[in-house]
């Protein structure tokens, strides 16, 4: 196949005969699981390529059925970068049946990453997180920005790796990256910084990364998880805790019953507001990733100030 011969000549550092003439070596297929993953990688190819992402935005990451285009995607991919399987659990078989040569990268994996583990109690525990009822492995870890500082680095190398040829730009392409995500994160502090300490309850434990870096105030979660809606006894939990905390916001989530939340906050003064963690209406690219942040900082501000 012509993107494994692409690798070989990548790896080597030369050129290859394919009928007459010379060929130069190309820059790498590259494929993605999630959006997030897509921005970073993207800002690190800056104009040199284009990579795919395999779950559409909108889309459950945890089950889903590829299309054929995102199944050729991954096929003819050089390279790999997913959060890992614990977000997407089915595309580790995938990639070993359709990409077996490929140069995979699963980022929860990577040295430097900062992993936190889900909170599986209708109420959290204090910002030092002692205490807590943990569940398994949280992939959420995109929304730390200092995860993706860490991730732009290894992205460059890995790339650089199966391209020398380009290597310097793709070391430039992720300091400029580490540089911008630096300064979002030093804005969205000073953003955030009036709300730190207002009390909010959110739809499932997906905000943990986000709510750590920057010591927000979450006090519990509706779901356990976002594979099913909670019981009666758990919203009647949640309820108590709204009440209680003087909760001045309870966040939903596009893929889930706004029912509940409805439910949740009745009887209350706390307001409510859609947050997205994948960002599904947010174009993709490589300002995405910045767009993200600033999304979910803009939904909390806009409901606890």
């Amino acid at each position: 196949m012509f993107n494994r011969m692409k690798r070989i000549t990548l790896a080597a550092g030369f050129f290859i005969s394919v009928g007459p003439g010379w060929v130069q070596a190309e820059v790498p297929d590259v494929a993605t699981d999630i959006a997030p993953v897509q921005s970073l990688v993207a800002r690190v190819m800056g104009d040199l390529g284009a990579p795919s992402v395999i779950v559409r935005p909108g889309a459950s990451p945890h089950g889903y059925a590829m299309r054929p285009s995102e199944a050729g995607n991954l096929q003819n991919a050089d390279a790999i970068f997913w959060i890992g399987s614990a977000l997407t659990p089915w595309l580790e078989d995938a990639i070993i049946s359709l990409a077996p040569d490929a140069s995979v990268m699963q980022l929860l994996e990577v040295t430097g990453t900062h992993v936190l583990t889900f909170r599986t109690g209708a109420e959290f525990g204090p910002h030092n997180h002692e205490g807590e009822d943990h569940g398994g492995q949280d992939p959420h870890a995109w929304l730390d920005p200092r995860n993706a500082q860490v991730w732009l680095d290894v992205i460059a190398k890995r790339l650089g790796a199966l391209d020398p040829e380009n290597a310097q730009t793709y070391r430039a392409n992720a300091e400029a990256g580490r540089a911008g995500i630096a300064a979002l994160e030093a804005e969205l502090d000073q953003t955030l910084a009036p709300i730190r300490d207002a009390p909010y309850v959110v739809f499932h434990d997906a905000l943990h990364y986000f709510e750590d870096r920057f010591k927000l105030a979450a006090v519990g979660a509706i779901a356990l998880s976002d594979a099913s809606d909670p019981g009666p006894a758990r919203v009647a939990e949640v309820r108590r805790i709204v009440q209680e905390k003087g909760v001045r916001c309870v966040l939903s989530e596009p893929a889930f019953n706004p029912s509940l939340v409805q439910t949740v906050v009745e009887g209350s003064d706390a307001r409510t507001a859609l947050v997205d963690p994948m960002g599904s209406d947010i174009a993709p690219g490589a300002e995405f990733y910045p767009a993200l942040l600033r999304s979910i900082s803009a939904a909390l501000t806009g409901c606890l100030s």
